[in-house]
């Protein structure tokens, strides 16, 4: 067992690590293809489609999985997948329509409005077949759905090398790409688990849809707040400063969300064994402690090496027309150590299984950065966005530790593995 689960972790990790390197290298050629302006209409356009996604993820994974390994039955976790389903496809259509609503609304510009619709199609097929993935992971065995991924991401990744070579600019024909990748996963994975499935004719049953809805709800609450606390400073700078700053400013944070993703890939790894698996919650807690200060050990070297070669980076990934994101990128850098030390401490909330306290944490990182950079920006610009992501993280590490006190208080000694 302890050999499939880390041959399993061995999957995911590389599915990780590729995915990082095909993220970089695509906005690479996007934002050297379209440019700067054309690159802030795109990344606005993700942060809509990203700010609904997040509709989408009710029913999530630590609801369908612990369900789905409680239930022997093939029938009855069949039953549950279909519901389960269901749930998330009409939250992804809601989504889908909110977006355009909110899109004709604001009166975005028809570049925006074009390409938040095709990115949009995305809404709609990752969470609701992300379902597959679920008993995938259930079953301990994600190698089919890990080589599913990285066979779309490979399509998107050539479809948009394909484009940069023949030296398309328009912004539109690039967002098809990330539309291919999300059609071609969902068919997939849809057909390799309706070929291990058996036949079975389900009826609707609306107590159970309740249940998926109702258990999943405070989840996706905090779901959706950590993400508009990701996105919500692009949604205030577009009205307050020229596009090209903005899109210097995207530029940053995409280079510094692919770093974090390293935080989280180390966090999954040292996790079980040094968190789930302790005895006691002294233990736990002085496991997570060191944990947290090596992390903030990791962020903060690793933000101070980004914000040395800043000036290679930019140039390399973006070319010499994103020159303003160097200054941006060696400000915000030096922050890192607060977000690696963060999402360390956030192992305790998963591991307590306080999604609650998850919600209040993202709803006061959100309020502080709307806050910051409201007084900030128009004074600042986009320096003032990356005062508001500092303050943003400062934040949300000192409620993580106040989270890891106050629980010191509620634990009793002795805990479940």
């Amino acid at each position: 067992m302890r050999r499939q689960i880390a041959r399993n972790v061995v999957w995911l990790l590389a599915e990780r690590g590729v995915q990082v390197s095909a993220s970089i290298g695509t906005i690479a050629m996007i934002a050297r293809s379209i440019g700067p302006e054309g690159f802030a209409h795109f990344q606005y356009a993700q942060t809509l489609v990203l700010l609904a996604s997040s509709i989408a993820l009710i029913c999530g994974a630590e609801v369908v999985v612990p369900r789905l390994v409680a239930n022997t039955s093939t029938a009855a976790r069949h039953q549950l997948l279909v519901h389960a389903y269901a749930v998330r496809e009409g939250a992804a259509i809601t989504a889908y329509v909110l977006m355009l609503a909110a899109i004709w609304i604001s009166g975005q510009d028809e570049i925006t409005r074009h390409v938040a619709m095709i990115l949009g199609i995305s809404i709609l097929l990752r969470e609701p077949f992300g379902v597959v993935n679920a008993w995938m992971q259930a079953r301990t065995d994600n190698r089919a759905g890990v080589i599913f991924s990285l066979t779309a991401l490979t399509t998107r990744l050539g479809i948009v090398g394909l484009l940069f070579l023949t030296q398309v600019n328009t912004v539109h024909e690039y967002a098809w790409a990330f539309a291919a990748e999300s059609v071609i996963l969902a068919l997939l994975l849809a057909s390799y688990y309706l070929k291990a499935s058996p036949p079975l004719r389900i009826a609707p049953d609306f107590t159970l849809i309740s249940q998926l809805f109702r258990d999943g709800a405070i989840f996706w609450v905090g779901f959706m707040l950590m993400m508009s606390a990701r996105r919500v400073d692009q949604l205030l700078l577009k009205p307050q400063v020229p596009l090209p700053d903005l899109a210097a400013y995207a530029a940053c944070m995409q280079v510094l969300d692919n770093f974090v993703l390293l935080a989280t890939i180390v966090a999954n790894t040292l996790a079980p064994l040094m968190i789930y698996a302790q005895p006691t919650f002294e233990r736990l807690r002085a496991n997570l402690v060191r944990i947290t200060l090596g992390m903030a050990a990791i962020g903060t070297v690793g933000g101070t090496l980004i914000a040395v070669v800043a000036p290679w980076i930019v140039h390399l990934l973006y070319g010499s027309e994103f020159g303003t994101a160097v200054g941006l990128l060696r400000t915000a850098a030096l922050a890192s150590g607060l977000v690696f030390a963060d999402v360390a401490l956030s192992l305790l909330v998963v591991h307590l299984r306080k999604p609650g306290w998850l919600a209040i944490k993202w709803l006061i990182v959100v309020i502080t950065i709307a806050l910051v950079d409201w007084i900030m920006i128009p004074r600042h610009g986009t320096y003032g966005a990356v005062v508001g992501y500092i303050a943003g993280n400062s934040v949300a590490l000192l409620v993580g530790a106040a989270m890891l006190v106050m629980s010191g208080r509620l634990m009793p000694e002795e805990i479940s593995p």
